[in-house]
């Protein structure tokens, strides 16, 4: 009897300990990856006017597929995005509320098979959020200031000046040529 008892404690201090060791693990590559975006993934007063709709009424705007990103927090398809291959002069709007996030001097090749931006016109048209959807991947997820869609993630592995990639779907992007943003 002593010996089971005995059995059972080493048992809860290992599990305790097994326990313990997973969730500092996770917390300092959380903390690590929540620097991404140059401060902790942190909720802020937006700088620009909120739009807020039901869902019945961004059905009736959003394509499904960018329903399903912007407002399902869906990701497309590798490679199979209308902006990937675009080089033409211009701004890259949220398809929600056409808010002026990325132009294509910002835009560069990073080989994700996604659009990817080293920064963005202004960090006070998008917001950032810790995602733990993935077990053991923490990332940044992008979202639109302005509708709270979700366009993307951004991660710490992009060209000079910036050192970060905003790797967003296509769907949840707009684009306007030069032409007109004049």
């Amino acid at each position: 009897m002593y010996y089971l008892r005995n059995h059972d404690q080493v048992l809860v201090s290992v599990r305790a300990w097994i326990t313990s060791f997973i969730l500092l693990g996770m917390i300092t590559c959380c903390s690590e990856n929540s620097e991404i975006a140059g401060h902790r993934a942190e909720r802020k007063e937006p700088m620009v006017d909120k739009i807020v709709r039901s869902d019945e009424e961004w059905r009736e705007i959003l394509t499904p597929e960018q329903y399903d990103v912007l407002r399902r927090k869906g990701t497309e398809k590798a490679c199979t995005g209308t902006l990937l291959e675009n080089k033409e002069p211009g701004t890259y709007v949220c398809a929600g509320c056409e808010l002026e996030l990325f132009n294509s001097e910002m835009k560069y090749e990073s080989g994700t098979g996604w659009p990817s931006y080293f920064q963005p016109i202004s960090d006070d048209h998008l917001r950032y959020e810790d995602d733990l959807s993935i077990p053991g991947r923490p990332r940044i997820e992008v979202l639109c200031a302005r509708c709270d869609g979700h366009l993307g993630h951004v991660f710490k592995d992009g060209p000079p000046p910036t050192g970060k990639r905003y790797c967003m779907n296509s769907v949840a992007l707009k684009f306007v040529p030069k032409e007109r943003t004049e």
